[in-house]
């Protein structure tokens, strides 16, 4: 935990980054499975969290885990920001809850290390990845 601190407060103190879209020119390529597979990284870090008791693993897991969660959202924000459009809302209403949900769930990941909280994110990004997989027929 100590460990993380004081990576936040580095980060904090570090210079801004700039600022970065997906793709510099809008490619069109987009895949849920980049937020899956992420997640599902994160569900095997938290089952190795549980299985271990050495704190120093432990410490990386957890920052690990933060990264995972972070690239997430990331992946979330482009299908949502870049890719879903007025119409897929009209013909799905859902969306804009699914999506409010998973990104709860990448917080909710980053705060703890319970294997059902990881597993509700890999369902929630499933559900996403259905419909965006029914608006490209």
């Amino acid at each position: 935990m100590f460990l993380t601190k004081v990576l936040t407060l580095v980060d904090t103190l570090r210079a801004p980054a700039m600022a970065s879209a997906h793709c510099d020119l809008p490619c069109g390529v987009y895949d849920p499975a980049q937020a899956r597979v992420e997640a599902e990284s994160i569900k095997a870090i938290v089952e190795k969290y549980n299985a271990s008791d050495d704190q120093y693993f432990r410490d990386r897991a957890t920052l690990i885990k933060e990264q995972r969660a972070a690239e997430v959202n990331h992946h979330l924000d482009v299908l949502w920001y870049q890719y879903f459009q007025p119409a897929h809302l009209e013909k799905y209403p859902q969306l804009h809850e699914m999506f409010w949900n998973a990104k709860k769930l990448t917080s909710q990941v980053k705060r703890t290390n319970d294997l059902a909280v990881a597993d509700q994110l890999l369902v929630s990004i499933g559900q996403i990845s259905d419909i965006f997989w029914e608006t490209k027929k």
